[in-house]
């Protein structure tokens, strides 16, 4: 799992919730830099590390040794949970992990060395483990 080495705050605040402000697309990370091939968010999330990890794993399984693949986001988000029955009040719950902070238009992943069916075989299988939906583009 991916996570950051060093934070400057445990825990963050929440941030904005309201969907109109959060629907803005992303103006970094948006044009394929490294390979042929991507996998770009439709829509905006927080993707845990979790995710990320599925992610890197089914695609580095699709396209062996030959391939190369790219991660463009960082979970560097910490997020927190309270723990089970406690009530409200009491103080911000323990963190349990770190998110990154996903908008639309962002790339997520790329990969390059493969043929172009590998590759689209490869991100459509990473996409099913995102919480959102996802594009495949070429370069």
């Amino acid at each position: 799992m991916l996570f950051p080495k060093k934070a400057k705050y445990r825990k963050w605040q929440t941030g904005r919730k309201n969907p109109k402000k959060l629907a803005r697309h992303a103006t970094r990370g948006v044009e394929i830099s490294f390979g042929s091939y991507g996998l770009k968010a439709l829509g905006q999330a927080r993707i845990t590390s979790n995710q990320i990890e599925a992610s890197r794993k089914v695609i580095t399984r699709t396209i062996g040794k030959i391939g190369k693949m790219w991660i463009r986001i960082f979970p560097d988000r910490p997020f927190t949970q309270k723990a089970a029955e406690v009530g409200m009040g009491k103080g911000k719950g323990d963190p349990q992990g770190y998110v990154a902070d996903v908008r639309a238009g962002r790339i997520l992943f790329e990969v390059d060395g493969v043929p172009e069916d590998v590759a689209r075989a490869a991100l459509r299988k990473a996409g099913m483990k995102m919480p959102i939906k996802t594009k495949i583009v070429a370069r």
